[in-house]
């Protein structure tokens, strides 16, 4: 009987820490077209996000709420931060990049100046940390923007105001305008073409052709969510514990 009595209080046991299996840890991309998931009548185009979920176990579920012509503003006034911050929970996980549309000061419900930027960059930070989540600041990926064989900077004032705000509030900076600029310049003006959304003509979402210098193909898309995944190792935080 005392034989059956443990058995029996094994399996209950066994079967309790079954069902409080931790609940998945989830990392919240909010951003841009340049991440977002893309409609197929979009295709040949793909955002980083669309990427990410690949070079993560199942410990981590992505959850990308990037979205075509957002800015800071447009992505707070749209309701589309506080949709998040109610399942946002404990030990999630933030990305932040915003930039290519805030640049755009000639929208007013749109573009933000720099101090304006800031401040709604510091509104995501501190809402997040307040659910005991992680923000992590990206600046803006760099645009295929060569000029006689260099490339030239688009964003302004911009990515600096990510990276001193990183560092005067202490949170974790994947500085992909940097990241991006290096990987464009070493490929060269022609070569980082593949990169980017460039169709031929005939193309059934693009009959006309295109050739796009801001958002990436499906190739651009995982070299650069590849190097997002590099920053997280770099920066040390506890999610790079679930990457592959």
């Amino acid at each position: 009987m005392h034989k059956n009595f443990l058995i029996g209080l094994g399996f209950v046991l066994i079967s309790s820490f079954t069902a409080i299996k931790r609940e998945p840890i989830t990392l919240y991309i909010i951003g841009d077209s340049t991440a977002a998931n893309k409609q197929p009548k979009a295709f040949p185009e793909t955002g980083w996000g669309m990427e990410l979920q690949s070079f993560f176990d199942t410990n981590v579920k992505v959850d990308n709420r990037a979205l075509n012509g957002r800015s800071t503003k447009s992505f707070i006034n749209e309701k589309r931060w506080d949709a998040i911050l109610t399942t946002l929970k404990e030990g999630d996980y933030v990305l932040v990049e915003f930039g290519h549309n805030d640049e755009k000061i000639d929208k007013p419900e749109i573009g933000t100046s720099l101090n304006e930027f800031k401040i709604n960059l510091i509104k995501y930070i501190q809402e997040t940390q307040a659910k005991k989540a992680t923000p992590i600041l990206l600046t803006p990926i760099a645009r295929r923007n060569f000029k006689n064989g260099i490339l030239v900077d688009t964003h302004k004032g911009y990515p600096n105001v990510v990276r001193k705000l990183a560092d005067s509030l202490h949170i974790p900076l994947i500085d992909m305008e940097l990241k991006t600029k290096k990987l464009l310049t070493g490929l060269g003006d022609e070569p980082s073409k593949r990169l980017f959304n460039y169709v031929d003509s005939g193309n059934v979402n693009y009959p006309a052709g295109k050739k796009d210098d801001t958002h990436l193909s499906p190739d651009g898309a995982k070299v650069v969510a590849g190097l997002v995944v590099a920053g997280i190792k770099e920066i040390k935080v506890n999610l790079s514990k679930y990457l592959k």
